[in-house]
C-alpha cells in the first residue's frame, strides 16, 4: 500500500517538525547548562579567593596579638623574674589581657606566657572553659619544653612567628580545647639583648575560625580545607575531617583528583583548580568545586592550606532543568499539532522551524540568538516566544551572577567598614599614577597617616567606638579630596592618601594642616565625644623615590618621624 503524497508531506513535516524542536531544546537546554556551569565555577572561585584572604588576614591578626604580647614590657619582667610583689603584679595584669584577648577573639581558646627555662614552665595560662574563662595557676601550670612550638619557636629570628600544623588538640587538662583541631601561634619574648626568654602561645580553634568566615556563605556551598599532603582538615561529613589523626587516610585529591595539581612539587602558574561533575569520597551526587593553594607569607608557618567550596551540580542546574521540562512540553504539543495539520501547514512550517533552529544554534555558539517569528498567532509563535523568553530568563541569570561577581571584586578590593580602597587597590592605582608621573614629567605626593590614641580608644571604648572613629576618618578624608585624589585605609588605624599633580612645599603643608586639623576634631559617639587625631608623614615623587615601595616607604618614616618629635 501506497501513502499520497500529502501524506508523506505530512509524515515528513511531523519528523522535522520534531527533529526541529527536539534540535531546539536540546542546544537550549546544552547551551544554558554550560552557561550556568561555567558562571557557577567563576562564582565559586572567587567566592573562595575571598574566603582564602579573610582567611590570611585572620592568621595575620593572630600572629600580630602574639608578637605585640610577646613585646608587652611586662611579660619581659615576668620571664626576667623581678621583684616578687611587682611580679606577682604584672602576672595579674597580663593574665587579665589574655582574658580580654579570649573574651573578644571566640576562636582564641588558649593563651600562654611560657619561659624557655625550666623545661618550658607556663608562668601564665588562661583557658576558654564551658563557658567560662579559667585562670590557671600553681600546681596546674605544666611544662611545654618537648612541643615544637616552644623549642622550634624559641630558635626564630627576632620578629618572627611560629605557626604549627593543624592538628588535634591531645594536650591534657586544655579545657574547651581538648580533641579540638588547633594551631598554635608562638612569638618569642626576648631580653634587652635580643636573647629569646620565653615566649607566648596562642591555642586558636581552627573550625570555629572558618565557622566565622564562612557564617555569611549560602548554606548550599559547602566547605573544605586540606593541608600540604592534602589531609583533609575541615569537610562536609566529619568523619573525613582530621582522620589521620586516627590512622586513616581522607585525603581531598582521592575525594577531588583535580586538585593533585595542587600538591605536587612542580605547580603551574595558576593556584587554583575548578571541576565539576561525579567525584569519589563518598558523594553521591555531582558537584562543581573551587580549590585554591595558600602558603601564610611572612609566618614561620610548618605547613600551607589547601581551600575549596563546592555547591551541588543540581542546584546550579535546577533552572536550566525547569527549562528543558518547558521545551519538551513545547516540543509534545508541537508534534500533535503538526499531525493534525501536516498537509495544510507544510510549506508554513518549513521556514519558521528552520529559523528556530539556527536561532538558537547561534544562540549555542554565540549567545545571541537573532530574529525569531514571535509575530506568529499559531504554536510556532508560541514556540518562538518560549524560546525568546528562555534566552532572556537565562541572559538574567548570567547577568545577575556577574552583578555577584562585581560585588565579590568590590569587598575583594575596598575596605569592608570605610568603604575606602584597601592595600591592594591602592598600589594598583599609585602604580598607574606613577607611570603617568614618568610619562608626562609631573609629581606625585604621598600622605601617610596613622591615628593617634585609637588604641586607647579600642580598649577604654570598645572596638564599636573604634570602628566609628575609623569611618569618621574616612568620610573626613573624602570631604577634603578632590575626585582625582585617592584615600585607602591600608591597615588598623593606617591610612594613605594619593595627590596627584604637581604641589610646592607650601601647598602641601597646608593640605597636611588641613588634613590635622579634620582628624584633631573630636568624633561624636553615643553620648561621648572620641579625641584621636593623627600623625602625618609625606613622600613625595620624584624626590623620595621613584617606586611604590620607596615612595610608601619614605611617607612612613616621615610619619613615624612626626610621631616621635610630637610625643
Amino acid at each position: 500500500m501506497r501513502f499520497p503524497i500529502a501524506w508523506q508531506l505530512g509524515l515528513t513535516l511531523v519528523l522535522f517538525g520534531v527533529l526541529g524542536t527536539g534540535l531546539t531544546g536540546y542546544f537550549a537546554y546544552q547551551a544554558s547548562r554550560d552557561q550556568l556551569v561555567k558562571a557557577s565555577e567563576e562564582r565559586l572561585l572567587t567566592a573562595t579567593r575571598v574566603l582564602m584572604r579573610q582567611v590570611t588576614v585572620a592568621l595575620k591578626g593572630t600572629a600580630t596579638d602574639a608578637r605585640m604580647f610577646a613585646q608587652h614590657p611586662q611579660a619581659v619582667r615576668i620571664l626576667q623574674n623581678t621583684a616578687a610583689d611587682f611580679q606577682q603584679l604584672s602576672e595579674r595584669n597580663v593574665a587579665l589581657l589574655f582574658e580580654r584577648m579570649l573574651a573578644v577573639h571566640p576562636e582564641y581558646f588558649q593563651m600562654r606566657l611560657i619561659e624557655a627555662d625550666n623545661y618550658g614552665r607556663e608562668r601564665i595560662r588562661v583557658d576558654r572553659g564551658m563557658g567560662s574563662i579559667l585562670h590557671i595557676e600553681g600546681e596546674d601550670l605544666q611544662e611545654k619544653g618537648h612541643y615544637p612550638y616552644v623549642f622550634d619557636a624559641l630558635r626564630l629570628p627576632p620578629g618572627s612567628v611560629y605557626v604549627s600544623r593543624a592538628s588535634i588538640n591531645h594536650e591534657i587538662g586544655a579545657h574547651a580545647g581538648e580533641a579540638r583541631p588547633s594551631l598554635q601561634f608562638s612569638a618569642p619574648v626576648r631580653d634587652t639583648e635580643g636573647n629569646a626568654i620565653g615566649l607566648v602561645v596562642i591555642n586558636v580553634d581552627l573550625e570555629s575560625l572558618f565557622v566565622q568566615l564562612a557564617v555569611d556563605l549560602p548554606p548550599e556551598l559547602r566547605l573544605y580545607l586540606a593541608n600540604g599532603r592534602g589531609d583533609f582538615l575541615i569537610h562536609p561529613d566529619p568523619a573525613r575531617s582530621f582522620a589521620f589523626d586516627r590512622g586513616q587516610d581522607a585525603l581531598v585529591q582521592d575525594d577531588f583528583p583535580e586538585t593533585a595539581v595542587l600538591l605536587s612539587g612542580s605547580r603551574p602558574r595558576e593556584d587554583y583548580v575548578v571541576t565539576s561533575g561525579h567525584h569519589t569520597g563518598g558523594a553521591s551526587e555531582a558537584l562543581v568545586a573551587a580549590f585554591i593553594s595558600q602558603s601564610l607569607p611572612g609566618l614561620e608557618a610548618e605547613d600551607e592550606f589547601i581551600l575549596g567550596l563546592s555547591q551541588p551540580l543540581s542546584s546550579v542546574l535546577a533552572e536550566s532543568n525547569r527549562l528543558a521540562a518547558e521545551t519538551l512540553s513545547i516540543v509534545l504539543s508541537f508534534s500533535v499539532l503538526a499531525i493534525l495539520l501536516a498537509i495544510v501547514l507544510v510549506r508554513a512550517l518549513v521556514r519558521p522551524l528552520h529559523q528556530i533552529v539556527s536561532g538558537v544554534r547561534r544562540f549555542s555558539a554565540g549567545g545571541t540568538i537573532g530574529e525569531l517569528p514571535v509575530a506568529r498567532s499559531d504554536e510556532i509563535g508560541e514556540l518562538a516566544l518560549s524560546i525568546e523568553h528562555m534566552v532572556t530568563q537565562i541572559h538574567k541569570q548570567i547577568e545577575d551572577l556577574h552583578e555577584q561577581q562585581d560585588k565579590l571584586d568590590h569587598l575583594a578590593s575596598h575596605d569592608s567598614l570605610t568603604g575606602l580602597p584597601n592595600r591592594r587597590l591602592f598600589l594598583d592605582r599609585l602604580e598607574r599614577a606613577l607611570a603617568r608621573a614618568r610619562r608626562q614629567e609631573t609629581q606625585l605626593t604621598l600622605l601617610f597617616i596613622d591615628l593617634d590614641n585609637f588604641k586607647a580608644i579600642n580598649d577604654v571604648h570598645g572596638h564599636a567606638a573604634g570602628d566609628a572613629v575609623l569611618q569618621a576618618v574616612a568620610q573626613r578624608l573624602q570631604s577634603l579630596l578632590r575626585e582625582s585624589d585617592t584615600a585607602a585605609r591600608i591597615g588598623g588605624d593606617e591610612f594613605i592618601v594619593l595627590l596627584e599633580g604637581t604641589w610646592d612645599d607650601a601647598s602641601v603643608e597646608h593640605i597636611v594642616h588641613k588634613v590635622q586639623a579634620s582628624l584633631s576634631l573630636p568624633v561624636p559617639y553615643q553620648d561621648i565625644e572620641l579625641e584621636s587625631g593623627g600623625s602625618i608623614g609625606v613622600g613625595r615623587y620624584p624626590q623620595d623615590g621613584s617606586t611604590a615601595s620607596t615612595l610608601i616607604a619614605a611617607a612612613d618614616q616621615a610619619m613615624y618621624r612626626c610621631k616621635t618629635e610630637r610625643s
